[in-house]
């Protein structure tokens, strides 16, 4: 089996990326593995060089045998690394993919549990794959069309406003990771913005009207740690839909935010009033205004209309071994 390190030479210290180079070494050479390391030049690249490595894999094999020896992409990275990857290796045989986690959320491997085995080299080497669902999406805005996929979650409203504001909060000094995202909630909640939202379910209800937030997930985590969609599963062929509606006050939001974090708010009968929970295989939601901000793996655009489908057992992702 073949490994590929994919690592961002701006991120980190010199002393830090040295020390992932000396483990990855190490490792390879105690477990007599074949690796190389790519040093990303900007973003999107984990997700070309993913693709092209995979493309001219599959040339190479095309005369030889259909079923090549398996080889995995891990990189060293957060969410938005997460999604490269997937995004490069989706629709090739016998490809895994692994995090080693250097993010600020580090969101999607929680759902695997103890996120601190994913920061051991080796345990990756030693790794099972297990499969995981993605969300495919279409995004329409002025005549432009983004395609793509999503493996841990989508989020318009709030959740969104939320994520812009922590890319500006995690800058400022002592403030970074989770207590960035906390800060950034109660800022984006000061200001309270809703969006005027078209929902169409997969079943064919539609939902017309203000929305706090929605979030399409195929994990439950957000936010470094905000298990605001705790129903949802990677393997289960569903897309969890969760709509908060507008009108929510900010004393009833900061009463229930500790439930929300925890993932029990659903147990809540008050959150009846102001929560619409679902598990979809399609969704379709349009801007009633001009445009709306959609946020995908931390990463934000701007769209008018997007539609979510979920692609079961799209991917096969690297989990880790105690060593």
């Amino acid at each position: 089996m073949k490994y590929y390190f994919i690592l961002n030479p701006a991120s980190g210290t010199k002393n830090h990326k040295n020390d992932i180079l000396f483990e990855i070494r190490d490792a390879a050479r105690a477990l007599k593995v074949d690796f190389d390391v790519y040093f990303t030049k900007a973003a999107g690249d984990a997700q070309r060089f993913v693709r092209e490595t995979c493309l001219a894999r599959t040339k190479a094999f095309a005369h030889d045998t259909p079923d090549p020896e398996p080889i995995r992409f891990i990189g060293c990275g957060g969410d938005g690394t997460v999604n490269e990857l997937v995004n490069g290796a989706y629709g090739f045989e016998n490809v895994e993919i692994g995090i080693i986690p250097q993010g600020t959320g580090n969101d999607y491997i929680r759902n695997y549990g103890d996120t601190e085995l994913f920061r051991s080299v080796k345990g990756q080497m030693l790794g099972e794959s297990r499969y995981s669902d993605l969300i495919e999406y279409v995004a329409e805005y002025q005549g432009n069309v983004t395609r793509g996929f999503c493996a841990n979650m989508f989020n318009i409203g709030f959740d969104c406003n939320v994520v812009d504001m922590t890319n500006r909060v995690k800058t400022w000094p002592v403030l970074k990771g989770s207590m960035a995202y906390l800060t950034s909630v109660f800022i984006t909640l000061a200001k309270k913005e809703e969006t005027s939202l078209h929902i169409e379910y997969g079943d064919g209800t539609i939902y017309d009207g203000k929305v706090l937030l929605i979030s399409v997930a195929n994990g439950c985590f957000c936010g470094g740690g905000i298990k605001g969609v705790p129903k949802a599963a990677l393997d289960d062929g569903k897309m969890d839909v969760s709509l908060v509606h507008s009108g929510l006050s900010r004393r009833f939001f900061v009463r229930l935010f500790p439930k929300y974090q925890k993932g029990t708010h659903l147990e809540d009968p008050r959150i009846a009033s102001v929560l619409d929970y679902r598990q979809e295989a399609s969704l379709t939601i349009t801007a009633n205004d001009a445009y709306l901000r959609l946020c995908v793996d931390g990463e934000i655009s701007t769209q008018k209309k997007v539609t979510f489908t979920l692609v079961p057992k799209a991917i096969r992702f690297i989990v880790p071994n105690r060593v």
